[in-house]
């Protein structure tokens, strides 16, 4: 069994996780910007439900991976591998897997990295779809937007948590 939050933690996070990581997907592939705003929820977020659901020590511990994880962030903005916007929204992201078996979060990551990926190309030649969304960045950006697949492993990850429940 993969070490994960309980999954009464999970269903409390996840209505509020979902409605950001629409955000911030959706602001990614428009504006190829994650806005800080949407980070911002994220760690309040943490601040006021994790402190209500998750064991303090966990709670103080989920600050720490945050902050270890913006650092590691910004040394990989600065090599140029990854968005600034990428970097903070992961940082707000990571108080929720704190957890979490790594390599089970990574195993994820890659997974909606790649499926985000294929379906981000793959809806982008869909013509309806490239109507209706016409003024979207991402479409002919050269980047892409990391947004959806961070979005993507925070609500696979929360999902995931509430398998033991059925």
């Amino acid at each position: 069994m993969v070490d994960m939050i309980s999954p009464y933690v999970a269903l409390a996070f996840l209505p509020f996780c979902f409605a950001i990581a629409i955000w911030a997907s959706w602001s990614d592939m428009k504006f190829m910007k994650i806005p800080n705003k949407a980070g911002a929820a994220m760690l309040i977020l943490w601040l006021v439900l994790g402190l209500i659901m998750v064991p303090f020590n966990l709670w103080l511990w989920g600050w720490a991976l945050a902050v270890c994880v913006l650092v590691a962030g910004f040394i990989l903005n600065a090599g140029g591998a990854v968005g600034a916007g990428d970097a903070k929204f992961a940082a707000a992201m990571a108080p929720v897997f704190i957890h979490a078996d790594l390599r089970f979060v990574l195993g994820l990551y890659a997974a909606c990295l790649l499926g985000a990926f294929a379906a981000h190309r793959l809806v982008g030649f869909a013509p309806a779809f490239r109507a209706a969304t016409p003024d979207w960045q991402s479409w002919t950006h050269k980047d892409f937007p990391m947004g959806l697949a961070l979005s993507g492993t925070l609500i696979f990850y929360l999902l995931a948590a509430l398998l033991p429940l059925f």
